[in-house]
């Protein structure tokens, strides 16, 4: 394997060192799946991505998404991470302004990823998923014993519901902070899942309660993938979790500006935020948060 650039990025981090860390190979095109496997392993972050087309195909670039063990269709955090770096580069390669919009052709088709200045010098990038599908919901005991919580540590005003936008993710919301922290996955009972009708690959939890009062919500994400169990911070379950809010006017209507806080209980603080309507008995929905590029290196 000839030498191939890679980038390490923190997304949904307000400083360096903080959010999800993704690790970026701008020339995958020159690699197979199982090389591309083989480097997400030894890179060993929640993903890797390849970026394995030069030039715009049908409007957006090719770009694979690899855990340590599997490919993933989508995934949120390396979509926005994937599209910051994009664009820089570009704009770097052509001397001009940078663009407002990158599309991303992924497993699940394209996604894009939209730009917007900050009241800073800085700037929020923006995904824009496909349309949700809701699933059926769940009861409350069960969903419990597999969070290590009580069946009184879950909001009864809401349902625990399956969403999916290309990865399916089970929400569940829970009454406070004190819950938050005290959940932890089963892993016996996860691993057994699909028995009890559970095709989600991971669950999000999340509270009203705040660790910071500027913020709306409190979330973890939880999953089980060859040794990774928590997610600092989530861009799909985000989406997923916006498109909860809209459906069930979790903050009393169908309009949604939320901040999200995420990955606190792992040291690794997270911001996201959160944007959704309902029109003409559609739901849109936005996810948004910094991009910061900490690392450049080389495989050989």
């Amino acid at each position: 394997m000839s030498e191939m650039e890679f980038y390490v990025l923190d997304v949904f981090a307000e400083k360096k060192y903080a959010g999800n860390q993704l690790a970026v190979v701008s020339d995958g095109g020159r690699l197979s799946t199982e090389e591309m496997q083989a480097i997400a392993s030894e890179m060993n972050y929640s993903e890797t991505t390849f970026v394995v087309s030069d030039e715009p195909r049908d409007g957006g670039y090719d770009v694979r998404i690899f855990t340590p063990g599997e490919e993933l269709p989508f995934a949120g955090h390396p979509t926005l991470g994937t599209a910051h770096l994009l664009r820089r580069k570009l704009a770097e390669e052509s001397g001009g302004k940078a663009a407002d919009r990158i599309v991303l052709n992924l497993g699940v088709g394209p996604v894009a990823v939209t730009f917007e200045a900050d009241e800073g010098a800085g700037e929020t990038a923006w995904l824009h998923p496909q349309p949700a599908t809701f699933a059926a919901g769940h009861g409350f005991d069960p969903v419990a014993g597999l969070l290590g919580l009580s069946p009184e540590d879950l909001d009864s005003r809401f349902p625990v519901e399956e969403v999916g936008i290309g990865i399916d993710i089970l929400l569940v919301p829970l009454v406070g902070l004190d819950a938050v922290k005290r959940t932890s996955l089963d892993l016996g009972r996860w691993r057994g899942r699909a028995q009890a009708g559970l095709e989600t690959v991971g669950v999000l939890v999340f509270s009203p309660e705040t660790y910071d009062p500027a913020n709306d919500l409190n979330a973890r994400m939880f999953f089980d993938a060859r040794g990774l169990r928590e997610d600092p911070a989530t861009g799909s379950a985000n989406a997923c979790l916006a498109n909860y809010l809209v459906k069930h006017r979790y903050f009393g209507g169908t309009d949604v500006d939320v901040r999200v806080e995420q990955g606190h209980e792992i040291d690794r603080p997270s911001l996201l935020f959160l944007r959704g309507c309902e029109a003409g008995g559609e739901i849109q929905v936005s996810v948004g948060g910094h991009v910061i590029v900490t690392a450049k290196g080389v495989l050989v």
